[in-house]
């Protein structure tokens, strides 16, 4: 069983009159996950399952009352797809501030809809997880660096979501059915969404600009859409876990973009899979922009579960000068570009340098890549 990161992180917080609220997208693990924290405790456990429809009617405008007969001999109650239940917050508010011996804990497979309804109910009364595919961390620790290392052009093509790395002889079939059917199950059902055939289009758009600036502006055009509806779209899509923005740095050079952004996607295997494409490395004209988000969504993961508190960007000028990746922490940055290839050197521009001085910098290559992850 390979350990999740945040696996301890859950356990310790356990019984602190909080409710534990994990996120991440479907198929990452979460069932997985609290079955793990069911097995590792003495405590006697109900587990729900938030896709049972007896499930949503029990948690459905239920009274504290109802709720305490239900809960009567056990000491935490998992409930699966929370979700899928109507008003979940206001049931697990009721559950934290009228059943104090009870610890919850939810797991949702998409942020807009499970924090949208328990926003405002659980001010100050939850603690947030998220847990996302398989990183590179966590598989170091279940097989060492070595058989890792060994495994990097699988990971660049397959991705990490946990059916993946564990079922490799099924791999095409895992990621043909994540992306046609868990990628888009959470966004389908949001009310908001009136052409739910522009999602593959706009992800397909997205997938072949990997590694570059995105402009909502050519993406509309690209999907016959406004650039106000390209936003809205892309705003469910990272809050259903599908991708993620970066944001330009721009602070002391009068001619750093500002408004521009990178869009890079949770899993390469995803990517891979919307357009069809997982020739080897050697046949790719993409290998650069593969290994880059590789590398960016892996730290993404990495800082998420250390709860590192780093400002993320990309750099670059109106003169095409650009760092792939910066970290800015307490004022200091850090550089990095991504290089797959190690024989080729990377300098970083003078106006960085110029602008930036409390500064390092390094060049990320499958010669050092794992350390960057660690």
């Amino acid at each position: 069983m390979i350990r999740r990161q945040i696996f301890q992180s859950i356990k310790d917080n356990l019984f602190r009159q909080k409710a534990i609220i994990i996120y991440g997208p479907r198929q990452s693990g979460k069932t997985t996950l609290i079955e793990m924290l069911r097995k590792s405790v003495e405590s006697k456990i109900l587990l729900l399952d938030g896709d049972e429809p007896d499930t949503r009617h029990k948690l459905t405008n239920v009274t504290s009352s109802q709720l305490k007969t239900l809960f009567s001999g056990y000491e935490i109650v998992m409930i699966d797809e929370a979700q899928r239940i109507e008003n979940i917050g206001i049931t697990i508010k009721l559950i934290i501030d009228k059943i104090k011996n009870v610890q919850l804990i939810a797991t949702g497979s998409s942020s807009f809809e499970l924090a949208n309804k328990i926003m405002e109910p659980l001010t100050g009364r939850k603690l947030e997880f998220y847990l996302y595919p398989v990183s590179v961390s966590e598989m170091v620790l279940y097989h060492g660096e070595e058989e890792e290392k060994r495994q990097l052009e699988n990971r660049l093509l397959y991705g990490m979501y946990p059916e993946v790395v564990t079922k490799p002889e099924n791999v095409l079939q895992t990621l043909k059915s994540i992306t046609s059917s868990y990628l888009y199950k959470d966004i389908l059902t949001f009310r908001d969404l009136r052409r739910p055939e522009m999602l593959n289009q706009l992800l397909e758009a997205l997938a072949l600009q990997l590694g570059s600036e995105v402009s909502f502006h050519e993406l509309a055009q690209i999907v016959r859409a406004d650039p106000v509806t390209i936003e809205r779209y892309i705003y469910m899509l990272e809050q259903a876990f599908v991708i993620f923005r970066l944001r330009a740095l721009s602070r002391n050079v009068r001619n750093e973009l500002k408004k521009r952004r990178k869009i890079y996607f949770i899993d390469n295997g995803v990517r891979n899979a919307l357009i069809a494409n997982f020739s080897t490395m050697n046949l790719r004209t993409d290998k650069g922009a593969l290994w880059e988000n590789f590398m960016v969504s892996e730290r993404f993961k990495l800082l998420k579960y250390r709860n590192m508190f780093v400002n993320p960007w990309f750099w670059r000028t109106t003169q095409q000068q650009e760092i792939d990746y910066v970290e800015e922490k307490d004022g200091r940055f850090s550089a990095f570009e991504f290089k797959w290839s190690p024989r080729k050197l990377a300098r970083i521009p003078k106006t960085f340098r110029m602008a930036y001085p409390d500064y390092s910098f390094e060049t990320v290559s499958p010669e050092n890549y794992l350390q960057f992850l660690k």
